[in-house]
């Protein structure tokens, strides 16, 4: 089933795509926290907003790179879950509800555990429940490798991958030309500060890979991820970490009804990303649209009141029964 986005013509520029919807006030969204103690003695925090009644399905949000559930697109999908009735729900990555989290280590791009965690407690807590997902960015391709990963055993219904670089190691080098440096560096900055906050902690310092004052010489995801996150996760370097996290591999073992939404013109990607008919398993429905940016699809409205195409869709096609067509 083909989808049609059209972007106004005051938002063709990706950039703008990208960007305006950051900068857009969406309302805070009330929520309730439940904190998740996981078994290597760190926690996770989870964001409810509502219950489900007599069974209804929750709808999980995994957001993407130093995101959280007051990111912008988290908000939207939460005012559109409240519009609705659904029950929704924010997984945050380690580190990412405000609080800095116990463990040297934190998150990545291919962090499944964590995710299964959430998943296996909400199953346990809400047997009757389906589990819908919306993984955006970074979060699209942990919901896309989950997906590939645990196939039939996935605890995921139906799971839609928004903007998911899903080639690691090609987006990372996209971030490093042009006006998409601007998006590494902001990014970076962020990440920079969280491993100061790190070793700053006596009980951290001496199990972090890199000093205070190397940090500042990360400035690119490449060298974050091969000083940071590949030692403090497992990968023998970066290029291991990009090759054994990026989702695209697992789109052809997916077994549950998954959708992937892509742009030609995302700021974040290289057509790297596009998966070809033969990586596909029968259960994905690809999107690809020649517009949109990153996590950004503003379909219609102002400037100062844009309006968006993913809230529509992925709810849609999480809430239907329709069927994935490659």
């Amino acid at each position: 089933m083909s989808q049609i986005f059209s972007p106004p013509w005051w938002a063709k520029n990706p950039h703008i795509q990208t960007i305006l919807p950051v900068l857009t006030k969406v309302d805070k969204p009330q929520l309730r926290r439940e904190r998740l103690e996981l078994s290597d003695g760190d926690f996770i925090d989870l964001d409810w907003q509502g219950s489900p009644k007599d069974n209804q399905p929750i709808l999980v949000i995994i957001h993407g790179l130093e995101g959280s559930a007051q990111s912008h697109y988290a908000r939207r999908m939460l005012a559109a879950c409240k519009a609705l009735d659904l029950c929704a729900v924010v997984h945050h990555h380690r580190s990412c509800s405000g609080e800095l989290n116990r463990l040297v280590r934190g998150y990545h791009s291919g962090d499944t555990q964590d995710l299964q965690t959430s998943l296996s407690h909400l199953k346990t807590q809400y047997p009757g429940s389906r589990l819908l997902a919306a993984g955006y960015s970074l979060g699209g391709n942990v919901l896309v490798k989950y997906q590939g990963e645990q196939q039939e055993r996935s605890l995921i219904d139906r799971g839609v991958a928004i903007s998911a670089p899903l080639q690691l190691g090609s987006c990372a080098n996209r971030l490093e030309k042009g006006f998409s440096k601007v998006y590494q560096s902001y990014l970076i900055k962020q990440l920079q500060e969280k491993m100061r906050g790190k070793i700053a902690r006596p009980e951290l310092q001496a199990l972090m890979p890199i000093s205070k004052r190397d940090i500042e010489q990360l400035t690119t995801f490449y060298l974050f991820d091969d000083k940071i996150t590949a030692p403090l996760h497992g990968f023998t370097d970066v290029d291991d970490y990009y090759t054994r996290a990026s989702g695209l591999p697992y789109l052809s073992q997916i077994t549950k009804p998954t959708l992937v939404i892509h742009a030609k013109d995302d700021p974040f990607m290289t057509h790297a990303v596009i998966p070809t008919p033969l990586q596909l398993s029968a259960q994905v429905q690809y999107e690809l649209h020649d517009n949109g940016g990153h996590v950004g699809f503003i379909e219609g409205g102002s400037p100062w009141r844009p309006q968006y195409y993913l809230e529509k869709r992925v709810l849609n096609f999480l809430t239907s029964m329709e069927t994935s067509v490659c």
